[in-house]
C-alpha cells in the first residue's frame, strides 16, 4: 500500500491509531470525525494515500469510496438524507492533505452549501 508516513489519515487505515471505524474493506475505511459538524459526521477515506480527488484515484477506489457512503448512510440512520463533501486543498478547507469525504446528517441541513 502507498502510505504517507506523517498522515494521520494513512497511520488510522493502517490501525496504528485508533478511530471509530464504522465500515471497512480492502480499499477504504470509514470512521467518526473527533469533530463532529453535524449529529452524524463520518469520514471516508481511501486506504492508499491520494493527496485529493484529482490525484490519480483509481476508478476501483472511487467505487469503493462510493460503496462505503452508502454503507455508512446505512449504519448511521441517514434513509432521510444526507450531505457528502470532499474539499480539494487549503483554500477549500481541506486540512488533511488525504482524499475523504465527509459524510454528514443526522439532522435537517437545510439548502444551504454548509
Amino acid at each position: 500500500m502507498n502510505a504517507d508516513p506523517d498522515c494521520i489519515f494513512c497511520k488510522i487505515a493502517n490501525h496504528e491509531i485508533p478511530a471509530t471505524v464504522v465500515y471497512e474493506d480492502d480499499q477504504v475505511i470509514a470512521f467518526d470525525d473527533l469533530s463532529p459538524q453535524a449529529p452524524v459526521h463520518t469520514l471516508v477515506v481511501p486506504k492508499e494515500h491520494y493527496r485529493d480527488i484529482t490525484d490519480g484515484v483509481p476508478a476501483e477506489v472511487l467505487a469503493s469510496m462510493t460503496h462505503a457512503i452508502d454503507e455508512v448512510a446505512q449504519a448511521k440512520g441517514l434513509g432521510e438524507g444526507f450531505r457528502i463533501i470532499s474539499n480539494k486543498g487549503a483554500h477549500a478547507g481541506q486540512t488533511v492533505m488525504h482524499l475523504h469525504v465527509h459524510v454528514l446528517g443526522g439532522k435537517p441541513l437545510g439548502e444551504g452549501l454548509l
